[in-house]
């Protein structure tokens, strides 16, 4: 798809990787206003001639095209789960680019009308999220655009042992492991939650079914996180924060 921006969009998720907006906003995402889009921003092919990543090759494809066609058409039905229109960047996922630059993500932000919500990765212990958040807002400083919402990456951020509880967002910054994208991120802004939403039993199936659309990632994704899929476990807390400039009060405590 052009990366030329919808003129009706409301909402607009920077999903790093194909599954990302599922496990992190599937719950919230039907929420806000829409009509809403899900960006992946690493989904483009991969070259002709590409080997098999190891991620891809155990996740059972055979060869990284067949990768890149199938976690598309997983995203198309996740997307229409959760009532978002799929937008897919040219940026080959990490183990198929040549180029760390992001091109076609500088163009999207920049064709974005103002009072589109946009929301991108905090990158809790994942470096290419974390490389989105800070490319996404380079781009809206030097367009003096409004700052984004930012939104905890989940499972990552979800393994703080005080998450979904009203202590997550102060333990974030505390926490050695999981605080570190989070303490960046406030250096130079201050942040407050905006969403702390607990996902009822309806929210719950509904982001499962999203992120069951997702099946070629679960055994991955279940042999670095565990039962990411438990009722209880990190997917069933979500966590948004606004920006607005300056230093957070407690940053020098």
């Amino acid at each position: 798809m052009s990366v030329s921006a919808h003129p009706l969009w409301r909402t607009a998720v920077l999903s790093p990787h194909f599954d990302d907006a599922a496990l992190s906003l599937g719950g919230l995402l039907p929420l806000l206003p829409g009509p809403t889009a899900i960006v992946t921003v690493y989904g483009g092919a991969p070259p002709a001639d590409a080997p098999t990543s190891w991620w891809d090759s155990s996740c059972g494809f055979s060869s990284a095209a067949e990768a890149h066609r199938c976690r598309r058409a997983e995203d198309a039905a996740a997307c229409d789960l959760l009532g978002a229109e799929q937008v897919v960047l040219d940026h080959p996922d990490g183990p198929y680019a040549d180029s760390a630059e992001l091109p076609g993500l500088d163009a999207f932000v920049e064709t974005l009308a103002p009072d589109v919500r946009l929301l991108v990765p905090l990158g809790t212990n994942q470096p290419d999220h974390a490389t989105v958040r800070r490319r996404a807002l380079k781009v809206l400083a030097g367009l003096r655009a409004p700052l984004p919402w930012v939104y905890a990456d989940l499972p990552y951020t979800g393994h703080l042992p005080e998450w979904g509880t009203d202590e997550a967002d102060a333990a974030l910054w505390a926490n050695t492991t999981y605080g570190p994208a989070y303490r960046e991120l406030l250096d130079g802004h201050r942040s407050t939650v905006r969403h702390g939403l607990r996902l009822d039993d309806d929210q719950w199936a509904r982001k499962r079914a999203a992120v069951l659309c997702h099946g070629s990632q679960q055994a991955m994704l279940a042999g670095d996180h565990g039962g990411f899929l438990a009722r209880t476990g990190p997917l069933s807390a979500e966590l948004v924060w606004s920006l607005e400039p300056g230093t957070p009060p407690d940053a020098g405590s």
